[in-house]
């Protein structure tokens, strides 16, 4: 009895560890993008547009319409994403959209889980391989990851990841980098604390007018009055 008993145990947290490996991390956002569908069904947003994606960076961006007023903008951004989540909902947060442009902001996320720059650049470009298999001449900029004071000590990370993708970016045609790290910082190269929110990992205004600055160079000529 004792024995049956177990050996049904052994069974029943093999099985426990079998359910958690075959469940992907990233269903956690379905809730999210469905969310997303369901608005889009509500009102179907402006084909075109520039397209934002990633994480709580843009997510939280209340003020974007107010910041870049000039151009047609579909934020699509989500809480906690990384570039691996992108990629894997791209079929769901990019080709509906139709985009003149695609504005990628993930990685933070990614290195603070432990995700190596190696293996967030391979994920970037598998997201660009997936993006272009369907929008070729689509413009496609990345959204440097940010010095966060809450997250300086990931520093030496988040700077080797966007080195990373940075070089990439400069081989393809197409591809641009938007480099807000040091914009973001001191004289003496350390995070400036007037840019961020209490938990000293999100921008504040201040920081989006920031952002909003250095991204209008490579969203080019404005598309509305």
């Amino acid at each position: 009895m004792r024995a049956a008993f177990a050996t049904l145990c052994v069974a029943l947290s093999l099985a426990g560890r079998v359910d958690a490996q075959t469940v992907p991390a990233t269903n956690r956002f379905e809730k999210n993008v469905a969310d997303y569908e369901a608005a889009d069904r509500r009102e179907a947003p402006p084909r075109g547009a520039i397209l934002l994606i990633g994480d709580s960076q843009f997510f939280r961006w209340s003020t974007l319409h107010e910041d870049l007023p000039e151009y047609t903008i579909v934020n699509r951004g989500v809480d906690a994403m990384q570039v691996s989540d992108v990629l894997h909902f791209a079929d769901r947060l990019v080709v509906p959209y139709a985009p003149r442009m695609i504005v990628l902001h993930a990685g933070g996320n990614d290195v603070h889980n432990g995700r190596s720059p190696d293996t967030i650049l391979a994920d970037f470009k598998s997201f660009v391989a997936k993006a272009r298999a369907r929008f070729p001449n689509v413009p496609i900029a990345y959204s440097g990851i940010t010095p966060g004071p809450g997250r300086w000590d990931e520093a030496v990370p988040r700077k080797a990841t966007n080195a990373l993708i940075k070089a990439y970016v400069q081989t393809q045609r197409g591809l641009f980098f938007i480099d807000l790290w040091d914009a973001l910082l001191t004289a003496d190269g350390k995070p400036r604390e007037d840019l961020w929110v209490e938990d000293r990992v999100h921008p504040n205004h201040a920081g989006y007018l920031i952002r909003a600055k250095l991204m209008r160079p490579i969203l080019g000529a404005a598309d509305k009055r």
